[in-house]
């Protein structure tokens, strides 16, 4: 039986206010988020995933304003390609700000994709601050593309699990472009 999209929001929101680890249903794969802002929460996904922290994750933000508040310049080009793209696409993004630093890649780049899924549009509204996402599996395996297919240790490693779209197949990771202040655009992910 499917959760209420209501409590669900709800028991997400403490989750996430509390620093801890919730597994979601994202517009691409099931995702495992955190409070972007929160340093320690980001840490935690590390340690669950066993992945090392010079391995830059993926951002939701829910719209064009949340994603002007967290890149310092956003390119004009990234507009068109949000708006042209026919699939999710993350974007990455030079020059972050106000989101945890073990967040931020090496080079001072920042993935980030506004979300088009209606739960995660909504949480990440209530929640007024961009949340982590990243494939609900451990580094070096496959990215589950059900929520049957996902390990008991990731399963067991969140602090929550919602209880929606647990029978949708969602195959596909999003596309990745990385969009630099000079200009240049590389197709990192098709």
């Amino acid at each position: 039986m499917e959760g209420n999209f209501q409590t669900e929001l709800k028991n997400c929101l403490e989750i996430l206010s509390g620093g801890g680890l919730i597994l979601y249903p994202t517009d691409t794969v099931w995702g495992i988020g955190c409070d972007a802002s929160n340093a320690e929460a980001v840490k935690k996904i590390y340690e669950l995933k066993q992945r090392p922290d010079s391995k830059a994750l993926i951002c939701l933000v829910s719209n064009d304003a949340m994603l002007e508040r967290h890149v310092e310049k956003v390119p004009e080009a990234a507009y068109d390609i949000i708006d042209l793209s026919s699939k999710p696409t993350t974007i990455v993004y030079d020059q972050p700000k106000g989101v945890a630093s073990n967040l931020i890649a090496e080079d001072n780049t920042l993935a980030i994709r506004i979300a088009s899924d209606k739960f995660c549009q909504y949480l990440i509204s209530a929640f007024k601050k961009p949340i982590v996402s990243t494939s609900a599996n451990l580094a070096g395996q496959p990215t589950p593309k059900s929520f049957s297919e996902i390990s008991g240790p990731i399963l067991k490693g969140v602090d929550y699990v919602v209880n929606l779209e647990r029978n949708l197949t969602k195959s596909k990771p999003s596309s990745i472009i990385k969009l630099s202040n000079d200009g240049t655009v590389k197709v990192i992910r098709e």
